[in-house]
């Protein structure tokens, strides 16, 4: 585990919204619907890393949902049925999550663990990240993702 501080990320992509125990479904079906579409997105950075952007909690419908995203240099047209998102410069404590998706809550729990015991704060209303350069694929749902847990 580590803390880093990123840049601002100007992401393209699909938006999920679902109930909340939907996710570990609907997610990957969104990240390989996105990579069928990728071709349709400008000025993409890294076209083998997903990013995937949420926000903590549930404060409005704007803000509800997960962003299966690419980055891009910059925003320009947005395909149909895509969505834009900028996630400004933030820190993050880091951990990396490999194994079953519907594994993932066990990997932040360490994670919070971590923030705690080093006497950080967590910000829940602001933009978590989570960036693989693993692309999920049909029917298998073991991943590598790095969690990015906002901080102060």
């Amino acid at each position: 585990m580590k803390v880093v501080e990123l840049d601002e990320k100007k992401l393209v992509g699909i938006r999920v919204v679902c109930p909340g125990d939907q996710y570990a479904n609907e997610i990957p079906k969104a990240s390989v619907m996105l990579r069928y579409r990728l071709g349709e997105i400008q000025k993409v950075i890294h076209p083998a890393r997903l990013v995937g952007a949420f926000i903590v909690g549930d404060y409005s419908e704007e803000e509800d949902g997960y962003w299966v995203c690419v980055e891009v240099s910059e925003i320009n047209e947005i395909p149909e049925g895509m969505v834009s998102l900028v996630v400004p410069k933030q820190k993050y404590a880091v951990i990396t999550h490999k194994g079953p998706n519907h594994q993932i809550r066990s990997t932040y729990e360490q994670l919070h663990r971590w923030i705690d015991d080093h006497q950080f704060e967590r910000i829940h209303r602001a933009w978590h990240l989570e960036i693989s350069d693993e692309w999920g694929h049909d029917g298998i749902n073991d991943i590598k993702v790095d969690l990015y847990d906002t901080i102060k």
